[in-house]
């Protein structure tokens, strides 16, 4: 299931790969992970924050589209973003959302011969229409034999070697395994996979923001509605407060059940979205049924779902064959691999003709979590 790493080592790990990262308060009770040097700000909130610490600023980025700043700040103020955004409610760092599935825990692939691994074949999902759409997002959905002639499908490749280093990145594959995980518990759905997690294993509140926004848009100029929006990153906060601009930018999902992984951290601190009371909050079991030794926990927790060895589709980078790609299944945990199956829940009770409401307590009680 792979080794559970601590935020400084994982923040550790991707300073290799350019990403100014900061800890927070590292191994303490505010323990996050944010980008080093920003704030996030709404533009209604820019220009009286600007008045409180224009001095610490070295330029600001807008972004129209979302009607929120970038604050950059001065490289001899990089390391107190939090301690900067803290004068200011309406401002928040730039947290750094981590992939919910076991900290640089490896897929085990197998059905292509290209890697060992003993497993019955995996029948793929029936083909069903249910007339339900299941935003997810995480790392893409590559074009996967389950997905790829179906009607509704619409690739978002997935990015395998961001790094660059002729090998597989250690999340990459991780959305396609997530929708794949949806559709055995699913089949019926519609799926709109959208990029907001990279291969790596992480991403941030902005990136996480834009692709919310962008999943709105699209589905209007669609004439589609979302029933559910799937998410299997998160993170922490140094207040355990939701990050404002996540908040406020879920809440435009009237109508729509959102539903979050847990998160893999083995503690019982919020971790967000999945600790929002509008968020259905998903832990993982083993097979005996039990909480999952990685799994979150805690009061703010709604359901639980298998999350050990849970088997599904997968796309292997072949090496050394200029970016063949393999296409078979795998066995993988987190709880980013119970979330879908709770998603899946709520898409059959909608399915079923019920509300928003109805669907959200339809799944619960079949992935009840006993704390």
């Amino acid at each position: 299931m792979g080794t559970s790493v601590t935020l400084a080592e994982l923040g550790a790990h991707w300073a290799r790969y350019g990403h100014d990262l900061l800890v927070h308060d590292p191994g303490g009770p505010g323990e996050c992970l944010v980008r080093r040097g920003e704030l996030i700000a709404p533009r209604g909130s820019l220009d009286p924050a600007l008045s409180r610490f224009r001095r610490w600023v070295d330029r600001v980025e807008h972004d129209d589209d979302l009607q929120l700043a970038r604050v950059r700040l001065r490289t001899s103020e990089r390391d107190r973003c939090l301690d900067i955004a803290g004068e200011v409610p309406e401002v928040s760092a730039n947290h750094v959302h981590v992939g919910s599935t076991t900290m640089f825990g490896t897929p085990v692939m197998f059905g292509t011969g290209a890697d060992p691994g003993p497993a019955a074949p995996v029948a793929e999902p029936v083909r069903q229409r249910w007339d339900v759409t299941v935003a997810v997002l995480d790392t893409g959905c590559d074009p996967h034999p389950w997905f790829a002639d179906r009607d509704w499908f619409e690739a978002v490749p997935e990015v395998l070697d961001a790094d660059d280093d002729n090998d597989q990145d250690r999340q990459a594959g991780h959305g396609t395994f997530v929708s794949g995980v949806l559709l055995r518990h699913a089949p019926g759905v519609t799926i709109r996979p959208r990029r907001v997690l990279s291969s790596l294993g992480f991403t941030d509140d902005l990136t996480v923001v834009a692709g919310l926004r962008a999943l709105r848009r699209e589905s209007g100029a669609r004439g589609e509605r979302i029933d559910v929006v799937l998410l299997t990153a998160g993170c922490h906060t140094a207040s355990d407060r939701c990050p404002p601009a996540l908040r406020a930018e879920l809440k435009c999902f009237g109508g729509t059940a959102v539903v979050a992984a847990a998160g893999n951290h083995g503690s019982s601190r919020p971790f967000w979205p999945a600790a929002l009371p509008e968020v259905v909050g998903v832990a993982a079991t083993g097979s005996d049924g039990a909480l999952a030794g990685f799994s979150n926990s805690g009061g703010w927790v709604d359901a639980c779902a298998p999350g050990v060895d849970v088997v599904s589709s997968h796309v292997r980078l072949l090496p050394g064959t200029g970016g063949t790609r393999r296409y078979g299944f795998a066995r993988w945990s987190g709880t980013s691999f119970a979330a879908p199956q709770v998603a899946a829940g709520v898409a059959a009770a909608f399915r079923d003709g019920r509300d928003v409401r109805e669907a959200v307590r339809a799944a619960v009680r079949r992935y009840p979590f006993g704390g």
